[in-house]
C-alpha cells in the first residue's frame, strides 16, 4: 500500500531551487503585486454590484426575477467553470490563463456598460463570470510555483488580505458610483483597473510548469463535473422561491449526487483525469475543502444578513452600510499578513482552529444586536469576525494548494474557490430558510400581540416577504401610529429569525473548527518556487 506521503509528493524530481529573481520577470513580490489587482477586480465586482442592482431595474425596466439574474448569472458561470479553468491553467501555463482572463473580465466590464437591454446585461455577467473563473486559480498558481515555501503563508496572506478588503469594500465604493455618477460606472471602473492588471501582468509574470503538467483533457469530465456543479448551484439559488422541500429542489440535488458520483466514477477510469481523485486520498486536502466551504457557509450566510439588518432596521444609506462594515475590512487587511506569519511559524492547525473560534463567537455575538444596538457593540463583532476569518483564508488556502502536486496547482486553486462559491450559495440559501421559517412562525402571533389589524392570508405572506429582508409592511396612508407599530413588530420579527441565523451560523463555524483539526502544512510546497520554469 502506498503511504499518503508518497501518494501527495510530486514524484519527479525539479532540481535545486533557484535563486530569487533579480529582474522584474518572474520576482516574487511583483507577481504577488500583478495578481492582485486583477484578483482585486473580481473580487470587488462580487459585492459592487448588488448595490448597482435597484438603478439598473430602473432604468432598463427590468423584473425583480431579471436582476436576480445578473447575480445568479455570474455565480453560476463562475461556480461552474472553476476547476476547469484550473486545469487549463495547469495545461497551458498560469501566466496566459491569467492574462486572457484579465483581458476578457475587463472588456465583458465594459461591455456591460454599454448595454442598453437587461438580456445584453446578464449574458456579459455570464462572461464576466467565466472569465473570473480563469483568473482567479490562474493567480493562485501563479503564486504557488513563484515563490519559496517559507514565504508562501505571507503571500498567500496578502492575496487574502485583497480579497477580503475588496469584498467588503465593494458597497462603499459602489454606493458613491452610484449615488455620483451613474450604474455603468460600476463596470467601467473594472476597464483601467484591467488594463493596468494586463499591463503588469505582461512585464511581470513569468510562466511556471511542471514537468508532468497534463497533456490532454478529460472532456467527459468537465462535462459531467459542470453539469454536477449547476445540478448544485441552481437549486441553492432558487430554494427561496420553490422551497426547500419542493419535487424541484429535491430532484435537482438528487441529480447533483448522481452526476457527482457518475463524476468520481469516470475520475477512476481515464488516463489524464480533470481532478486524479488520488488528490482526495491528502486528509489536509479533504479537510480544508471542508474547512472553506463551512467558513464560507457561516461568513456569506451570515454577512448577507447584516447588510438588511444595517439598510432596512437602522434606515441607512449603502454608502453608511459600507462604512459600518470597515471593522471588518479593516481588521482582515491587518491580520491576514499576520496570519500567514503565524501559519508559516506554528503550521496552519492552531490558527485555523483559533480562527474559526473567533468567527464563532462573533457569530453568536451577532446574535445580541438589536433594534437599538450602538455601532460600537457592532464594530467590536465585525472586527472579531475579520479577525477569525484571516487566518481561516489564508489558512485553509495554503493547506489546499500547498499539499497538491505541483503539476495540479490550478485545479487545487479552482477547488479551492469553487469550494468557497459552494459555501457562500449554500449559507445563504440555508439561512435564508432559517429565516423565512422563524418569521413565518412568529409573525403573525406577533402582529396579534400588536393589537394590529388582522391580515389575510394574502396579506399574510406578502408582509412575510417584506419581514424577511427587515422592511415594514405599512401600506400608502396608515396612520402614524399605527405605522409604527407595523414597524416595531417587522423589526423585532426580523431580528429574531436574524437571531436563529446567527445561531446556526455559530454551529457551522465550530463544526469548521473541528475539521481544522485534520489540517497540517503543505507537503508540496517546497516544490514551487520556480521549479519547472520554462
Amino acid at each position: 500500500m502506498t503511504s499518503q506521503t508518497t501518494v501527495d509528493k510530486v514524484p519527479v524530481d525539479h532540481g535545486p531551487v533557484p535563486a530569487p529573481a533579480k529582474g522584474l520577470r518572474g520576482h516574487p513580490w511583483l507577481t504577488l503585486f500583478s495578481v492582485a489587482i486583477g484578483v482585486m477586480m473580481v473580487a470587488l465586482d462580487g459585492t459592487i454590484v448588488a448595490i448597482a442592482n435597484p438603478a439598473i431595474q430602473k432604468d432598463l425596466g427590468a423584473t425583480l426575477a431579471d436582476v436576480q439574474w445578473i447575480t445568479n448569472g455570474y455565480l453560476l458561470a463562475l461556480a461552474v467553470a472553476l476547476i476547469t479553468a484550473g486545469k487549463l491553467g495547469d495545461r497551458f501555463g498560469h501566466r496566459q490563463t491569467f492574462l486572457i482572463g484579465v483581458a476578457g473580465f475587463a472588456a465583458a466590464s465594459g461591455a456591460i456598460g454599454l448595454s442598453d437591454s437587461i438580456a445584453l446585461v446578464v449574458g456579459f455577467r455570464v462572461l464576466q463570470g467565466l472569465f473570473g473563473a480563469l483568473l482567479m486559480p490562474a493567480a493562485l498558481g501563479l503564486l504557488r510555483a513563484t515563490f519559496p515555501a517559507e514565504k508562501l503563508n505571507m503571500a498567500i496572506g496578502i492575496w487574502g488580505m485583497v480579497i477580503g478588503a475588496s469584498t467588503a469594500g465593494g458597497p462603499i465604493l459602489g454606493g458613491v458610483l452610484v449615488e455620483h455618477v451613474s450604474w455603468q460606472s460600476v463596470f467601467f471602473i473594472n476597464l483601467p483597473v484591467g488594463v493596468l492588471a494586463l499591463v503588469l501582468g505582461l512585464v511581470i509574470l513569468k510562466d511556471h510548469r511542471a514537468e508532468n503538467a497534463p497533456k490532454s483533457f478529460d472532456i467527459p469530465g468537465i462535462a459531467l463535473l459542470s453539469s454536477a456543479m449547476f445540478a448544485l448551484i441552481w437549486p441553492l439559488i432558487k430554494a427561496g422561491e420553490w422551497g426547500w422541500g419542493s419535487a424541484s429542489t429535491l430532484g435537482w440535488l438528487a441529480g447533483a449526487l448522481v452526476l457527482f458520483a457518475l463524476f468520481a466514477f469516470w475520475e477512476t477510469r481515464v488516463a489524464e483525469p480533470l481532478i486524479p481523485l488520488r488528490l482526495f486520498r491528502s486528509v489536509p486536502v479533504t479537510a480544508g475543502t471542508v474547512l472553506m466551504v463551512l467558513m464560507a457557509f457561516a461568513f456569506m450566510g451570515g454577512l448577507f444578513f447584516v447588510t438588511f439588518y444595517l439598510a432596512n432596521v437602522h434606515g441607512m444609506s449603502a454608502v453608511d452600510s459600507g462604512l459600518h462594515l470597515l471593522p471588518l475590512t479593516a481588521m482582515m487587511i491587518v491580520s491576514s499578513p499576520l496570519a500567514g506569519a503565524l501559519i508559516t511559524r506554528f503550521g496552519p492547525r492552531i490558527p485555523l482552529v483559533g480562527g474559526m473560534v473567533c468567527t464563532a463567537v462573533a457569530m453568536f455575538g451577532m446574535t445580541t444586536l438589536s433594534t437599538d444596538t450602538g455601532t460600537l457593540p457592532l464594530s467590536v463583532w465585525l472586527a472579531l469576525l475579520g479577525l477569525g476569518l484571516a487566518p481561516v483564508m489564508v489558512g485553509a488556502t495554503e493547506v489546499i494548494v500547498g499539499n497538491a502536486p505541483l503539476e495540479l496547482s490550478g485545479v487545487a486553486g479552482g477547488l479551492q474557490q469553487a469550494a468557497m462559491q459552494v459555501g457562500g450559495s449554500l449559507g445563504t440559501a440555508v439561512l435564508g430558510a432559517v429565516m423565512s421559517a422563524k418569521v413565518s412562525s412568529d409573525l403573525a402571533g406577533n402582529w396579534a400581540d400588536a393589537k394590529l389589524p388582522p391580515l389575510s392570508p394574502d396579506q399574510l405572506g406578502l408582509a412575510k416577504e417584506a419581514v424577511e429582508v427587515g422592511m415594514p409592511p405599512v401600506a400608502p396612508g396608515t396612520p402614524t401610529q399605527v405605522a409604527a407599530q407595523i414597524t416595531d413588530v417587522a423589526h423585532e420579527t426580523f431580528i429574531s429569525g436574524m437571531g436563529m441565523a446567527f445561531t446556526v451560523a455559530g454551529i457551522v463555524a465550530v463544526l469548521a473548527g473541528a475539521v481544522a483539526l485534520f489540517t497540517k502544512r503543505g507537503e508540496n510546497a517546497e516544490a514551487g518556487a520556480g521549479a519547472g520554469h520554462i
